[in-house]
């Protein structure tokens, strides 16, 4: 599911952005193109179109990136991943501390042997 959003709002995004590349920030955009095609789609419907498009596209940005916050944050409490984590600490706690007052070893070191206290 959370995958599908993701995709779904990286379109809209593609869409956004190329709705708002087309528009002129001084009301031309593509309208301008139309001018002396004013009868096929109307120059105003064009810029209501767009204008539209805008609000629906940014609208549907919005509750998609909430959905998203909703699907990850019910995800990862719902998950194994959480009880996972608390079997592990809950091992590292029942864990016997170890007698040496040295210091944990790095992986791929070895151990140092003790030598024999001397005689006197």
């Amino acid at each position: 599911m959370y995958l599908v959003l993701i995709v779904i709002t990286v379109i809209v995004c593609a869409f956004l952005g190329m709705i708002v590349l087309i528009q002129n920030p001084k009301g031309g955009g593509l309208t301008s193109n139309f001018s002396s095609q004013s009868q096929l789609m109307g120059v105003q419907k064009t810029g209501d179109f767009l204008e539209k498009g805008t609000w629906v596209l940014a609208i549907s940005l919005m509750v998609l990136s909430l959905l998203i916050n909703v699907t990850v944050k019910s995800g990862v409490s719902g998950t194994a991943s959480g009880s996972q984590y608390e079997e592990q600490i809950k091992k590292s706690l029942k864990a016997p501390a170890s007698s040496s007052s040295t210091a944990p070893l790095l992986p791929g070191t070895v151990a140092p042997t003790q030598a024999p206290a001397p005689k006197k």
